[in-house]
């Protein structure tokens, strides 16, 4: 269930809106930091970005594996698959 943060910020002409410091503190996000955008009906949900399984959508143990996100759940069963032929 999401809560308020009780912070209101208006959009500026391009768009942007700016989190409070205490925000950015409290959930460690820094400069420059990947940020996702997510939409569940009307809401707009900011989220720190940590890169998904490409097959699986698995957020566990990804690793870059040719410019791909890959779990080593996925990875395993790709070497299963290789081993096999």
């Amino acid at each position: 269930m999401m809560k308020p943060a009780g912070v209101v910020r208006k959009v500026d002409q391009l768009g942007r809106i700016v989190l409070p410091k205490s925000l950015r503190k409290r959930y460690q996000m820094n400069e420059g930091d990947p940020v996702e955008i997510l939409v569940s009906g009307d809401h707009i949900i900011l989220e720190r970005y940590r890169p998904r399984c490409v097959f699986c959508g698995s957020m566990d143990q990804v690793s870059d594996f040719k410019e791909r996100h890959i779990c080593a759940e996925c990875l395993g069963e790709m070497h299963l698959l290789k081993t096999s032929e």
